[in-house]
């Protein structure tokens, strides 16, 4: 068997178990090794999000889109990741073309709706405030 391949297979085990971080460290070697191999990358990617390494999960994400547009999962994972990251607008907009491509999902639906609640919400916030702040300054002066 070929290393690159039981790499991949022992970061695969790595994230089932819940351990990201060695799932990480175990893939960023099968890549280093096979950079074009899409299934390595999508993995690397999960377990950056997973690990907390957010940038770099969308930066994988990414450029599993360059290789291929129309990956569904992709636009899903950099959605999420970019919507842990407090990047709504740009989340919403993986998560949707996810969502079209694959209407009947659950999860890409349930995404796209909770970051637009997400959104709004904070958006309502940053008005409010604003809003305050205009009558404090408003009493002020």
């Amino acid at each position: 068997m070929e290393p690159v391949y039981e790499w991949y297979q022992q970061g695969l085990a790595l994230l089932r178990s819940g351990d990201a971080h060695a799932a990480a460290t175990v893939l960023e070697r099968a890549l280093a090794h096979e950079p074009d191999q899409g299934s390595v990358r999508e993995a690397l990617a999960r377990a950056y999000h997973d690990a907390g390494r957010l940038e770099d999960a969308v930066e994988q994400f990414e450029k599993l889109l360059e290789m291929s547009p129309v990956n569904d999962y992709a636009h899903f994972g950099a959605g999420l990741a970019l919507g842990r990251l407090g990047r709504f607008d740009e989340a919403l907009g993986h998560l949707k073309l996810a969502a079209a491509m694959r209407p009947g999902n659950d999860d890409y639906r349930r995404a796209v709706e909770r970051y637009e609640l997400r959104r709004d919400y904070r958006a309502d916030v940053r008005r409010r405030m604003d809003a305050a702040r205009e009558r404090r300054d408003r009493g002020a002066g």
